[in-house]
C-alpha cells in the first residue's frame, strides 16, 4: 500500500485531495486497530468476567446487530454534520467503548461497552466508506484497496500487541486501555479536507434511488456477505478455537487473526494493481477459489501453527474482495454513495452476525473444525457472481474499476507506450 504523493500524481489531483486520503486511511486504521483488540481479547475478558460459552456467543452476535443500526445512525450523522466530522466522532466512541469493556467491574458495564462499540463501530464503517468512495472518485482510479490495507495492517498491529501484552503478563485492563489510546491518537490526527474534483453528498442522501440499483448491488452484497461471514469467524472465534480446539496459550491464540490480517494487508497492498491489470472478474474468481481452499485448511489444520498459516491464506484470499464490493455499488449512483454504502452495510452485518453466530453455536457444542469449513462451500457457491463486476454503470464504459470516462477516453487516445508508463506508475 502507498498514498501517492502530489509531484508523482497524475494532473489535476490537489493536496487536499492527498490530504482528504490520508485522513480516510486514518480512519480505517482506527477502526481496524479497534476491532482487532476488541476480538483478540474476547478468550481473555470471558475468563476475567465469567463469561458462558453461550453469553459469549450472545454478545458477538449482539454486537453484529447493533452495528447495523450504527450504520443508519451514521448515515443520519452525515447528512447532519458531514462525513469526516461522523467518522472522527465515531472513532472516538469506540475508543470509549474499549475503555468500558477493559475497566468494567462487572458484566453489566462490560455488556454496555460492547453496545457502545458496535453502534460507533457501525457509524464508522458508512461514514468511512462514504468518504473513501468520494476520495477514490476525485482519484479516478481504483484506491478503495489501499483504504482496506491500512484497516488490516493496524487489525493485525492490534493482535501482535494483544498477544506481547498476554506474554509480558499485562491484565486484560491495561491492554485495552494502551489500545483505546492509540484509537484515540488516530481519531486525533483525522482532519477535513475539501475533496475539488468529487464531493461526497449529504445534501442529496435522501435523493430517491431506483429499484433497479438496488438489483445490481444484490450480486456485490451476497460477496459481501461471505466475506464477512470468513472475517467474522476468523476474527471473533479464531483466538477461542486455538485456545480450545488446538490447546494454544492465550499468548499464542491471537496469532490467528494476525495471520488473517497480516494476509489481507499483503492482498490489498497488491489489490489495486492487480484489478488494473488482470480485471476485477478475474481478482473476485481468484480471491473466491484461495478462500475456499484455504478455509478448508483452517478447518483441517491439526495443529494450531498450521492453523495461523492457514488463516494468514484466508486473509489473503478475501483481500480484495470487500474493497472491490465497495467500489463497485458506490459507482451505481455517487450522488447517492452514503444511501447505498449504508444498504451495501446490511450484508456486512449479516455476514457477521450469520458468521459469529454460527461459529459460536458449533464451537459451543465442539465442531468448530465445521464452522471453519462451512465458509468454503459459500465462496465456492459465488463464483458466478463475479461477472457483475464488470458491469458498466451509468453509461460509462468502465473496463477498470474507478475510471470515469474522460480518463478512459484518454486511455484509448494514448499511445501504447504511454499507457503502459502510466500503468507502472
Amino acid at each position: 500500500m502507498h498514498l501517492d504523493r502530489p509531484g508523482q500524481a497524475p494532473s489535476g489531483l490537489t493536496p487536499s485531495l492527498y490530504a482528504a486520503r490520508r485522513a480516510v486511511t486514518l480512519a480505517f486504521a482506527a477502526q481496524g486497530a479497534a476491532v482487532g483488540s476488541l476480538s483478540t481479547t474476547v478468550p481473555a475478558v470471558t475468563q476475567r468476567l465469567g463469561f458462558t460459552p453461550s453469553v459469549t456467543t450472545a454478545v458477538l452476535v449482539g454486537i453484529a446487530l447493533l452495528a447495523g443500526v450504527g450504520s443508519f445512525a451514521g448515515l443520519s450523522a452525515i447528512r447532519r454534520v458531514g462525513s469526516v466530522a461522523t467518522m472522527r466522532g465515531a472513532v472516538l466512541a469506540v475508543a470509549a467503548g474499549l475503555l468500558l469493556v477493559g475497566w468494567a467491574p462487572g458484566q453489566v458495564i462490560a455488556l454496555g461497552g460492547y453496545a457502545l462499540f458496535a453502534l460507533a463501530v457501525g457509524a464508522v464503517d458508512v461514514s468511512a466508506s462514504t468518504r473513501a468512495a468520494a476520495v477514490e472518485r476525485g482519484y479516478g482510479r481504483s484506491i478503495f484497496a489501499s483504504f482496506y490495507a491500512a484497516w488490516s495492517a493496524a487489525g493485525a498491529a492490534a493482535a501482535l500487541l494483544t498477544a506481547l501484552t498476554a506474554r509480558l503478563g499485562w491484565s486484560i485492563t491495561g491492554t485495552l486501555t494502551l489500545e483505546a489510546v492509540l484509537v484515540v491518537g488516530l481519531a486525533a490526527a483525522i482532519r477535513s479536507h475539501p475533496i475539488q474534483r468529487a464531493q461526497d453528498h449529504p445534501s442529496v442522501a435522501a435523493e430517491p434511488v431506483a429499484r433497479d440499483v438496488w438489483t445490481r448491488l444484490v450480486p456485490f452484497g451476497l460477496v459481501l456477505l461471505v466475506v464477512y461471514v470468513v472475517d467474522s469467524t476468523i476474527s471473533s472465534w479464531s483466538a477461542v478455537y486455538l485456545n480450545r480446539t488446538l490447546s494454544a496459550s492465550l499468548a499464542a491464540a491471537p496469532l490467528a487473526y494476525a495471520a488473517y490480517q497480516i494476509g489481507t494487508v499483503v492482498g490489498r497492498a497488491c489489490a489495486d494493481r492487480a484489478v488494473r491489470r488482470a480485471g476485477p472478474v478475474v481478482v473476485v474468481r481468484a480471491a473466491l477459489l484461495l478462500t475456499a481452499i484455504s478455509m478448508v485448511s483452517l478447518a483441517a489444520a491439526p495443529s494450531w501453527a498450521l492453523a495461523v498459516l492457514a488463516a494468514g491464506c484466508s486473509g489473503l484470499g478475501t483481500s480484495a474482495l470487500a474493497p472491490l464490493c465497495q467500489a463497485s455499488a458506490a459507482r451505481l449512483r455517487p450522488s447517492v454513495a452514503e444511501s447505498i454504502l449504508a444498504r451495501l452495510n446490511l450484508f456486512n452485518y449479516a455476514g457477521v452476525l450469520v458468521g459469529g453466530a454460527v461459529s459460536g453455536v458449533l464451537g459451543s457444542s465442539g465442531l468448530f473444525r465445521l464452522a471453519y469449513a462451512a465458509p468454503a462451500i459459500l465462496a465456492l457457491a459465488l463464483l458466478t457472481t463475479a461477472r457483475h463486476f464488470s458491469r458498466p454503470v451509468d453509461g460509462a464504459h468502465h473496463s477498470l474499476p474507478g475510471d470515469n470516462v474522460a480518463q478512459r477516453t484518454a486511455r484509448t487516445n494514448t499511445p501504447r507506450s504511454a499507457r503502459e508508463q502510466e500503468t507502472n506508475a
